[in-house]
Formats: C-alpha cells, structure tokens, sequence
C-alpha cells in the first residue's frame, strides 16, 4: 500500500501496530517473511477459516475501529468453535480508502491485541492495500482439532434435537436499532442489543467440548432459519423448531412484545455467532451438565426427520398454536 496523506508507508504500519501482535508466534517470523508456518501437535490437524466483513454490510461506516476489528476476528473464531477447534492464529487482510487515519489504524490494532489476549490467538501474517471502496477485512483463522473428529454440517440424524447457544435475534435487532427501526425502547435495552451487534461472543471455549456428544454442528451467521437450511440440505433431512422454545433475551423479549412482527427478524436476521447443532435426545442431561460449568445457554428448539417428499429438505416453524409460520425470507444472501 502507497503513502498517503493520512497513513504512514506499509510496512510502517506493519512495524509499529501489527508485528507487535505476531510476537510470542515463532512461526510467524516477526511479520518479516512472505509466509508463516503453523505445526500442529501430533496426533491433530488444523481447521481453517476464512470470512470477510465489509463497510456498509457487516458494519456501520461510523463504528468504532477496535469493534469493527474484533467483530472480524470474532466471527472467524465462532466458525473455529462450531467446528469443535481450538483457534491458534489468524491471517488478516485489510483494504482501507485514503480517509482512514492513522488513528483509526491504532484502534483497529488495539482491538486485535484486547482479543489475541481474551483468545490466545496471535497474528501471523497477511497483506493490506487501499481501496477506493469501504473499510474490508478479510481474516483467515486456524484452529486445532484431533485428527478426524472435525464437526460437519452433514452428519446430522433422523430423530436428532436441534440445539442452539446462547441467545437468537439479539445482533439482527440491535442493528434496526442503529438504523432507526425500532419504536420505542429501554435504553439500557436497546444498547445491549447494538453491543451484540457490534461484539459477537464466539462459544471457543464450548465447541471442543462436543466433540463426541453433537453429530453436526456450524454457527449461526446469515440467520438461523438460513444456517438450518444448511444443515438441513447437507444432511439431506428436514426440521421442525418451535419458535416459543427459541431462546431470546431480556432486551429481545421486550421489543417483541411491543411489536411481535420483529420474530422474523429475530429467525432470520443473523450475526447471532452463536452454535447451531444436533444430538441424540438422550445427550439433554450431559448437555445441561456442560451448560452449567462453562456458564453457557444451551436451549433445545425442535427436531430433524426424515424429509416428507423427495428427499426435499425442508424447515417447518410452529407458532405457539402448533400452527406453522411462513416467512418470506429464511435469511442473510450476498447476492
């Protein structure tokens, strides 16, 4: 990346923010090399993910630089978890037009060490350009996970229960607060809902942890009627959830009673970062067991089946009456 009248030179900026954030990874060579090498340790292999975040898509123009670059990190690591791996290291790429400061560049770096610390994960390399688009961040995360025990979207079974972490709809609703969607509304209320927004809390410390008790498993980004969907056509079976069993939040609970219309945002909205999976019914107490030592909501919403016609798998959502609901949508598409 060129000099411009707002940033130092390229590898000055690597110098002074990021190469800090490589130190203590010997692999990554100080961010002095054109590469970086990751060894599992024997009897693993590494999991790789890679996700970009875009300026007017996956984050407002005006959020602060370290959520934005924690939000970016964050949702690579909630990949990691959803696939039972434990996260070691990342690669980012950043592409920033000419407005950007050297500022906004120190609290972007900041909002990566706060997290390398939080996660113990270290940076090891990447690239960064200018662009005349909006702010994108491309990361690459790593993981470890022993050999062949990688959970995958399309080990589902018939007869399964559909289980999800934490709380749904609390991102997808604190954007329309950003956006000025949303009536009336506690304060306190509304500002949790645009920090789950802003600061996803990927599951690192829970997805290890079933290894052996979920058959499939993936996080919950474009919306979780969406994520199902792929679960469900990867496995080749279909699901009923009921939708009054769908965890939600204080803050949640309250705006739905003020306007219920919002429970398609809720099931459909995205940015949850929060594991979708399936296990046997009979894995409930373990489950329940595991919630309460890592302090996590683990919440049985429905049931996978076999499909009805064809082969075609298919999402049924019950109301409180057991009478299914219809969306227009099931969630988030680029294109």
């Amino acid at each position: 990346m060129k000099q411009t009248g707002n940033l130092p030179g390229e590898f000055e900026l690597i110098a002074r923010y990021f190469a800090p954030l490589a130190s203590g990874f010997p692999g990554a060579f100080g961010l002095l090399d054109d590469a970086a090498v990751i060894a599992p340790p024997p009897g693993y292999e590494l999991v790789a993910k890679t996700d970009a975040i875009v300026g007017g898509v996956h984050f407002l123009h005006d959020d602060p630089p370290d959520l934005i670059a924690r939000k970016a990190l964050r949702a690579n690591l909630s990949d990691l978890a959803a696939k039972g791996a434990v996260p070691r290291a990342y690669m980012l790429d950043i592409m920033v037009p000419k407005t950007v400061t050297e500022e906004w560049m120190a609290a972007f770096a900041r909002g990566l060490a706060d997290d390398q610390h939080e996660y113990g994960v270290h940076l090891i390399g990447g690239d960064m350009d200018s662009t005349p688009g909006p702010v994108t961040i491309a990361i690459m995360a790593f993981g470890d996970i022993v050999t062949g025990r990688m959970l995958r979207r399309g080990a589902a079974r018939a007869g399964d229960s559909i289980f999800v972490t934490g709380t749904i709809g609390d991102a997808a609703l604190g954007l329309a607060v950003l956006r000025g969607k949303v009536g009336s509304l506690d304060t306190n209320a509304a500002a949790f809902l645009v920090d789950r927004y802003r600061l996803p809390q990927p599951r690192v410390r829970l997805g290890p942890r079933l290894i052996g008790i979920a058959h499939a498993a993936l996080d919950v980004s474009d919306g979780l009627l969406a994520d199902l969907g792929h679960l469900c056509e990867t496995s080749e079976l279909s699901a009923v959830i009921e939708a009054r069993r769908v965890p939600l939040s204080t803050a949640a609970r309250a705006l739905l009673t003020t306007d219920s219309e919002h429970i398609t945002t809720v099931l459909t909205g995205g940015d949850d970062y929060e594991i979708l999976f399936t296990a046997p019914p009979e894995a409930v107490n373990e489950l329940a067991a595991l919630s309460r030592t890592l302090d996590v909501p683990i919440t049985a919403i429905g049931r996978m089946q076999s499909p009805s016609i064809e082969k075609q798998s298919q999402i049924t959502v019950l109301d409180e009456s057991r009478e299914p609901l219809v969306f227009d949508h099931t969630g988030w598409t680029h294109f």
